[in-house]
Protein backbone atom coordinates (compact mmCIF):
# COMPACT_ATOMS: atom_id res chain seq x y z
CA UNK A 1 0.00 0.00 0.00
CA UNK A 2 1.14 3.70 -0.42
CA UNK A 3 -1.24 5.98 1.71
CA UNK A 4 -1.12 5.87 5.45
CA UNK A 5 1.08 2.99 5.18
CA UNK A 6 4.53 3.95 3.93
CA UNK A 7 4.13 7.59 3.46
CA UNK A 8 1.94 10.21 5.03
CA UNK A 9 0.38 11.89 2.42
CA UNK A 10 -2.88 13.47 4.55
CA UNK A 11 -0.94 16.84 4.60
CA UNK A 12 -0.78 17.62 0.96
CA UNK A 13 -4.27 16.13 0.53
CA UNK A 14 -5.99 18.14 3.20
CA UNK A 15 -4.17 21.46 1.95
CA UNK A 16 -5.77 20.36 -1.59
CA UNK A 17 -9.54 20.19 -0.30
CA UNK A 18 -8.69 23.02 2.08
CA UNK A 19 -7.80 25.43 -1.06
CA UNK A 20 -11.21 24.89 -2.61
CA UNK A 21 -12.78 26.17 0.62
CA UNK A 22 -10.24 29.67 1.15
CA UNK A 23 -10.66 29.97 -2.78
CA UNK A 24 -14.69 30.49 -1.78
CA UNK A 25 -14.08 32.88 1.06
CA UNK A 26 -14.67 30.01 3.70
CA UNK A 27 -12.83 29.58 6.30
CA UNK A 28 -9.19 27.04 6.96
CA UNK A 29 -9.88 24.11 8.51
CA UNK A 30 -7.13 22.06 10.36
CA UNK A 31 -4.96 19.11 8.87
CA UNK A 32 -6.82 17.25 12.28
CA UNK A 33 -10.00 17.41 10.52
CA UNK A 34 -9.10 16.19 7.27
CA UNK A 35 -6.83 13.35 8.41
CA UNK A 36 -9.27 10.90 9.21
CA UNK A 37 -10.67 10.18 5.69
CA UNK A 38 -6.84 10.74 3.77
CA UNK A 39 -7.08 6.70 2.83
CA UNK A 40 -10.51 7.95 1.00
CA UNK A 41 -9.04 10.21 -1.88
CA UNK A 42 -11.52 12.96 -3.20
CA UNK A 43 -14.46 11.35 -2.18
CA UNK A 44 -13.68 11.56 1.57
CA UNK A 45 -11.89 15.07 1.52
CA UNK A 46 -14.78 16.59 0.09
CA UNK A 47 -16.84 15.13 2.23
CA UNK A 48 -14.94 16.66 4.77
CA UNK A 49 -14.58 20.22 3.41
CA UNK A 50 -17.90 20.36 2.04
CA UNK A 51 -20.00 17.87 3.57
CA UNK A 52 -21.07 16.16 -0.68
CA UNK A 53 -21.28 12.89 -2.03
CA UNK A 54 -20.45 12.00 -4.95
CA UNK A 55 -24.44 12.34 -5.48
CA UNK A 56 -24.73 16.04 -5.11
CA UNK A 57 -24.77 18.35 -8.71
CA UNK A 58 -21.39 20.26 -7.74
CA UNK A 59 -19.28 17.40 -6.94
CA UNK A 60 -17.87 16.32 -9.87
CA UNK A 61 -16.55 20.03 -10.62
CA UNK A 62 -15.22 20.02 -7.13
CA UNK A 63 -13.23 17.03 -7.57
CA UNK A 64 -11.48 18.07 -11.08
CA UNK A 65 -10.23 21.31 -8.83
CA UNK A 66 -9.57 19.11 -5.90
CA UNK A 67 -6.97 16.76 -8.27
CA UNK A 68 -6.08 19.96 -9.76
CA UNK A 69 -4.86 21.70 -6.13
CA UNK A 70 -3.55 18.05 -5.32
CA UNK A 71 -1.52 17.82 -8.57
CA UNK A 72 -0.10 20.88 -8.35
CA UNK A 73 1.55 20.46 -4.85
CA UNK A 74 1.87 16.22 -4.27
CA UNK A 75 5.09 16.26 -2.29
CA UNK A 76 5.24 19.94 -0.22
CA UNK A 77 4.23 17.79 2.94
CA UNK A 78 3.75 14.57 2.04
CA UNK A 79 6.27 12.16 3.87
CA UNK A 80 7.51 8.57 4.53
CA UNK A 81 6.02 7.54 8.09
CA UNK A 82 8.80 6.93 10.80
CA UNK A 83 10.87 3.52 10.63
CA UNK A 84 9.09 2.91 6.97
CA UNK A 85 12.76 4.13 5.47
CA UNK A 86 14.78 1.40 7.91
CA UNK A 87 11.39 -1.07 7.12
CA UNK A 88 12.96 -0.87 3.37
CA UNK A 89 16.75 -1.04 3.71
CA UNK A 90 16.24 -4.31 6.16
CA UNK A 91 14.68 -5.73 3.14
CA UNK A 92 17.01 -4.90 0.67
CA UNK A 93 19.75 -5.95 3.44
CA UNK A 94 18.34 -9.95 3.14
CA UNK A 95 17.77 -9.54 0.10
CA UNK A 96 14.07 -8.92 -1.21
CA UNK A 97 12.71 -6.94 -3.59
CA UNK A 98 9.44 -4.88 -2.51
CA UNK A 99 7.35 -2.89 -4.55
CA UNK A 100 3.84 -0.85 -4.59
CA UNK A 101 0.38 -1.76 -5.02
CA UNK A 102 -1.96 1.24 -4.55
CA UNK A 103 -5.45 2.62 -5.75
CA UNK A 104 -3.91 6.19 -6.32
CA UNK A 105 -3.74 6.72 -9.58
CA UNK A 106 -0.71 6.80 -11.98
CA UNK A 107 -1.17 10.88 -12.98
CA UNK A 108 -0.41 10.95 -8.63
CA UNK A 109 1.70 8.33 -7.67
CA UNK A 110 4.49 8.43 -10.34
CA UNK A 111 5.41 11.56 -9.35
CA UNK A 112 5.24 10.75 -5.57
CA UNK A 113 7.73 7.47 -5.94
CA UNK A 114 9.86 9.93 -8.61
CA UNK A 115 10.40 11.99 -6.15
CA UNK A 116 11.02 10.57 -2.89
CA UNK A 117 14.20 8.37 -2.48
CA UNK A 118 12.43 5.57 -0.57
CA UNK A 119 10.89 4.75 -3.96
CA UNK A 120 14.49 4.41 -5.26
CA UNK A 121 14.88 0.78 -5.03
CA UNK A 122 11.13 -0.07 -5.99
CA UNK A 123 11.23 -3.04 -8.13
CA UNK A 124 7.21 -2.46 -9.13
CA UNK A 125 4.90 -0.09 -9.00
CA UNK A 126 1.15 -0.91 -9.36
CA UNK A 127 -1.42 2.46 -9.54
CA UNK A 128 -5.21 2.48 -9.27
CA UNK A 129 -5.58 2.39 -12.99
CA UNK A 130 -2.53 0.17 -14.06
CA UNK A 131 -4.93 -2.73 -14.56
CA UNK A 132 -8.23 -3.27 -15.11
CA UNK A 133 -9.27 -3.99 -11.64
CA UNK A 134 -8.98 -2.05 -8.31
CA UNK A 135 -7.25 -3.24 -4.76
CA UNK A 136 -7.44 -6.46 -3.62
CA UNK A 137 -8.18 -8.32 -7.02
CA UNK A 138 -5.61 -10.89 -7.49
CA UNK A 139 -4.90 -9.59 -11.41
CA UNK A 140 -2.84 -6.60 -9.48
CA UNK A 141 -0.32 -8.96 -7.79
CA UNK A 142 2.90 -9.37 -9.24
CA UNK A 143 2.79 -12.87 -10.47
CA UNK A 144 4.47 -15.35 -13.62
CA UNK A 145 2.41 -13.81 -16.11
CA UNK A 146 5.20 -10.94 -17.50
CA UNK A 147 5.48 -8.37 -20.31
CA UNK A 148 8.94 -7.47 -21.25
CA UNK A 149 8.50 -3.80 -22.20
CA UNK A 150 12.00 -2.25 -22.62
CA UNK A 151 14.04 -5.58 -22.14
CA UNK A 152 11.88 -6.64 -25.24
CA UNK A 153 14.20 -9.13 -27.85
CA UNK A 154 17.69 -8.44 -25.20
CA UNK A 155 18.47 -12.04 -25.28
CA UNK A 156 21.95 -11.41 -27.09
CA UNK A 157 22.01 -7.81 -26.05
CA UNK A 158 25.35 -6.81 -25.45
CA UNK A 159 25.70 -5.06 -22.03
CA UNK A 160 28.41 -2.30 -21.40
CA UNK A 161 29.09 -2.21 -17.53
CA UNK A 162 30.93 0.52 -16.37
CA UNK A 163 33.37 -0.57 -13.31
CA UNK A 164 34.20 1.77 -10.40
CA UNK A 165 37.54 1.99 -11.91
CA UNK A 166 36.24 3.43 -15.03
CA UNK A 167 36.92 0.67 -17.36
CA UNK A 168 34.57 -0.54 -19.77
CA UNK A 169 33.30 -4.45 -19.55
CA UNK A 170 30.92 -5.80 -22.12
CA UNK A 171 29.08 -8.70 -21.31
CA UNK A 172 25.98 -10.53 -23.67
CA UNK A 173 22.65 -11.26 -22.19
CA UNK A 174 22.40 -15.07 -22.14
CA UNK A 175 18.80 -15.53 -20.32
CA UNK A 176 16.40 -12.78 -19.28
CA UNK A 177 13.36 -13.36 -16.63
CA UNK A 178 11.50 -10.94 -15.95
CA UNK A 179 10.79 -10.46 -11.59
CA UNK A 180 6.96 -9.81 -11.74
CA UNK A 181 4.45 -7.36 -12.94
CA UNK A 182 0.67 -7.48 -12.99
CA UNK A 183 -1.50 -9.32 -15.62
CA UNK A 184 -3.26 -6.88 -17.71
CA UNK A 185 -0.75 -4.45 -16.98
CA UNK A 186 -1.20 -1.27 -19.77
CA UNK A 187 1.73 -0.44 -22.07
CA UNK A 188 3.90 2.87 -20.52
CA UNK A 189 2.82 2.21 -16.88
CA UNK A 190 5.37 1.88 -14.73
CA UNK A 191 5.10 -2.09 -14.26
CA UNK A 192 6.11 -2.38 -17.76
CA UNK A 193 9.57 -0.96 -16.40
CA UNK A 194 10.39 -2.98 -13.42
CA UNK A 195 13.65 -5.69 -12.48
CA UNK A 196 14.23 -8.51 -14.67
CA UNK A 197 16.48 -11.44 -13.62
CA UNK A 198 19.41 -11.67 -16.48
CA UNK A 199 22.46 -14.35 -17.09
CA UNK A 200 25.41 -12.76 -18.78
CA UNK A 201 28.94 -14.46 -20.59
CA UNK A 202 31.82 -12.03 -20.12
CA UNK A 203 35.19 -12.77 -22.27
CA UNK A 204 38.07 -15.00 -20.65
CA UNK A 205 39.40 -13.69 -17.64
CA UNK A 206 36.65 -11.09 -16.82
CA UNK A 207 35.68 -10.48 -13.38
CA UNK A 208 32.95 -8.06 -11.74
CA UNK A 209 32.79 -7.86 -7.67
CA UNK A 210 29.49 -8.25 -6.48
CA UNK A 211 27.83 -4.68 -6.49
CA UNK A 212 26.15 -2.43 -8.49
CA UNK A 213 27.36 -0.54 -11.59
CA UNK A 214 25.52 1.73 -14.25
CA UNK A 215 25.54 0.30 -17.56
CA UNK A 216 24.30 0.78 -20.95
CA UNK A 217 21.78 -1.67 -22.89
CA UNK A 218 20.79 -1.12 -26.19
CA UNK A 219 21.35 2.22 -26.27
CA UNK A 220 19.61 2.81 -22.96
CA UNK A 221 21.01 3.87 -19.24
CA UNK A 222 20.21 1.41 -16.44
CA UNK A 223 21.51 0.01 -12.78
CA UNK A 224 23.27 -3.44 -12.76
CA UNK A 225 22.96 -4.99 -9.23
CA UNK A 226 25.76 -8.10 -10.03
CA UNK A 227 25.97 -11.16 -7.99
CA UNK A 228 29.16 -13.48 -7.66
CA UNK A 229 30.02 -15.05 -10.80
CA UNK A 230 29.52 -18.76 -11.06
CA UNK A 231 32.81 -20.37 -13.31
CA UNK A 232 32.17 -22.70 -16.01
CA UNK A 233 34.91 -24.11 -18.22
CA UNK A 234 36.07 -21.04 -19.74
CA UNK A 235 33.58 -18.92 -20.08
CA UNK A 236 32.83 -16.63 -17.03
CA UNK A 237 29.17 -16.54 -16.11
CA UNK A 238 27.66 -13.52 -14.10
CA UNK A 239 23.89 -13.36 -12.92
CA UNK A 240 22.29 -9.82 -12.37
CA UNK A 241 19.42 -7.97 -11.82
CA UNK A 242 19.06 -5.30 -13.56
CA UNK A 243 15.65 -2.56 -13.13
CA UNK A 244 14.44 -0.32 -16.14
CA UNK A 245 12.34 1.19 -13.31
CA UNK A 246 12.38 5.21 -13.64
CA UNK A 247 14.37 5.90 -11.11
CA UNK A 248 16.91 4.08 -12.48
CA UNK A 249 18.34 2.49 -9.23
CA UNK A 250 19.04 -1.61 -8.53
CA UNK A 251 16.84 -3.69 -6.52
CA UNK A 252 19.24 -6.32 -4.56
Amino acid sequence: DLDGTLIDSAPDLGAAADKLRTDRGLPSLPLVHYRPMAGAGARGMLQLAFGITPEDASYNELRDEFFANYEAALTVLTHPFEGVPELVQALLRHPCAWGVVTNKMERFTHPIVQGMPLFETAGAVVCGDTTPHPKPHPARAPHRHYQRGHFENTKGAKVVVTTQDGERVTLTISTIEPLGVAEGAKSGSSLWHNAFRVTMTGAKGTNLPQGTYPVSVNGKQFDLFVVPVIRTTDTPIFEAIINRAYYRKAVA
